[in-house]
């Protein structure tokens, strides 16, 4: 029995465009930016900020060391945002309706702190609401240190707040997450661009 839901965010619940971030960035004069902006997983700087090991501050500076001429914190800030392209509103809607039913629903996403403070807090308060009112608990890569598919993400979902796999409904849009996730004993969904999560619900 279905008992709760675990979410991805790019690709799943949020909108995302990697080459809107590659355009960016190339635009302030990241020229090789595409070498390390992947779409299920980054390189250099940015996989360490979303692991948590370098900080905001650090990882402007290490943009600087790739960027010609001078440029501000916000210019860095708003290229990397543009990642994010936004939460349709029927996706948070579904969000609160799902939790409507009495299932958990929960977070485990490869992220940053500057997309997470920013773009991503703004998206979620749509509706007048915050991130935390729609789900029952939250794991963010840099807050745990790792990314998915590494099984320790996963295991800290389960140890901070007692999911059981086999009662979970895992959402990602990476297969590698995916094939990560149903080993480890969730029900993985693989969410393929242009679908809909909510169209991809077990029946139970």
């Amino acid at each position: 029995m279905i008992k709760a839901l675990l979410f991805d965010l790019g690709g799943v619940i949020v909108d995302i465009h990697r080459e809107d971030c590659v355009a960016a960035f190339q635009k302030l004069g990241f020229a090789d930016i595409a070498d390390y902006l992947g779409d299920y997983g980054q390189k250099g700087p940015f996989l360490l900020i979303e692991e948590g090991k370098i900080t905001p501050a650090e990882f402007r500076d290490e943009m600087r060391r790739h960027i010609p001429g001078e440029v501000s914190d916000d210019q860095i800030d708003d290229a990397f945002n543009a990642f994010i392209t936004g939460i349709p509103r029927h996706r948070l809607e579904a969000l609160r309706q799902l939790r409507g039913r009495g299932l958990k629903l929960y977070v485990i996403s490869n992220t940053n702190p500057i997309m997470w403070q920013q773009s991503l807090k703004r998206e979620f308060e749509q509706e007048g609401m915050k991130r935390e009112d729609y789900f029952d608990g939250i794991v963010t890569s840099f807050e745990a240190g790792c990314c998915k598919p590494e099984r320790a993400i996963f295991d800290k979902v389960v140890a901070d707040f007692g999911v059981v796999p086999e009662e979970t409904v895992f959402f990602d849009d990476s297969a590698d997450n995916c094939r990560k996730g149903a080993a480890l004993g969730f029900r993985a969904v693989h969410v393929p661009p242009g679908s809909e999560f909510i169209d991809l619900m077990p029946a139970n």
